[in-house]
């Protein structure tokens, strides 16, 4: 019995720690201007015809140089494309595997574009991805994460440059959850593509030397991943990946990445620097049109109100996790 009483700090804590290890996340629902585009869970069926490209775990990758941190593990070629223009605001829902909400509150979001070229994006291979940066997203200002938002509900936006350059474009939306970043190598790269065709008659497109590839973009010594002071007071985050494409910046409309302020649900102004919660907005069914609205905006609301409406949804009560025989015995007292 002393045994157990002893050990029971540790235990405690390493209990704690069992949902939270196995609870990680994908991209749902994507959405443009108001149309969702359902994707399909990892390790289920690829039935539903989808634009984001269906990784096959739920789980982080690891370290900057894996070569799933293009588009995530597995992760093959999606079926659609699907239309957008310049100015067309981008939602992302990320659940768990169970489809409960995101688990994790610490770290940013940050979205790339990379142009496919003459080929259509079903058959474009990531691998050789040149990648531009158009938002990024960290810390509140109060130093909190935006990051959080996601974790209570909330659905995470982007605004596609109002000059992009029409043509197809592969989107490399992703967060880094940096809890375990106070060591070296333990940033947890979520990257999730979808396949989308842009209109209009922009001129838009990124300089050569604000091209990046993944790998490659990343080192785990950078200072937005390896975070050994990310709980300290006062704490201010620096982005990987380079600064944000002047096509993006020069335009106006996009998140720079260097504030964020988050607003009551009731408001709906677009910030060009700003996440915000915004109130309901029903679920499209038209065409996509040009939207003025913030980039990583945060919309909590708005995704509760699709949740209701997914047909295939499973609960959102946490899946039941084993503890061990060892952890049993020490729970009830056994000794050895």
């Amino acid at each position: 019995m002393k045994t157990t009483t002893l050990l029971l700090p540790f235990l405690t804590a390493a209990l704690s720690f069992i949902p939270f290890a196995r609870a990680h996340g994908f991209v749902y629902v994507l959405d443009i201007d108001g149309t969702d585009y359902k994707g399909n869970i990892p390790e289920g069926s690829s039935d539903t015809p989808s634009p984001i490209r269906q990784v096959t775990s739920q789980d982080p990758i690891y370290g900057a140089a894996s070569p799933t941190i293009n588009c995530g593990t597995g992760a093959p070629n999606a079926g659609l494309v699907v239309d957008a223009m310049p100015g067309s605001k981008l939602s992302w829902d990320w659940r768990t595997e169970s489809l409960t909400n995101w688990p994790h509150d610490t770290g940013p979001m940050i979205t790339y574009l990379a142009s496919c070229g003459s080929t259509t994006c079903d058959q474009f291979d990531s691998r050789t991805a040149k990648w531009f940066k158009i938002d990024q997203v960290g810390q509140d200002g109060n130093g909190g994460w935006v990051q959080k938002l996601i974790m209570n509900g909330a659905v995470s936006n982007a605004t596609l440059p109002d000059n992009l350059a029409p043509g197809e474009y592969l989107v490399r939306h992703e967060i880094i959850a940096l809890h375990l970043a106070t060591t070296q190598g333990k940033a947890e790269f979520y990257p999730s593509c979808q396949q989308i065709k842009v209109g209009g008659n922009g001129t838009g497109v990124p300089s050569q030397d604000e091209l990046l590839s993944f790998p490659g973009a990343y080192s785990d010594t950078d200072p937005g991943l390896f975070t050994p002071d990310i709980f300290n007071p006062g704490f201010q985050y620096v982005f990987p990946g380079g600064p944000i494409a002047t096509l993006v910046t020069s335009g106006g409309g996009n998140n720079n990445g260097t504030s964020t302020t988050i607003l009551p649900s009731s408001t709906r102004k677009p910030m060009s620097t700003t996440s915000v919660m915004s109130p309901p907005v029903p679920t499209g069914t038209g065409n996509p049109t040009n939207s003025s609205s913030s980039s990583c905006s945060l919309n909590k609301n708005r995704s509760l109100l699709k949740r209701s409406s997914w047909k295939n949804r499973r609960s959102d009560s946490p899946r039941p996790h084993r503890v061990s025989r060892v952890m049993g015995r020490l729970l009830h007292g056994t000794t050895w």
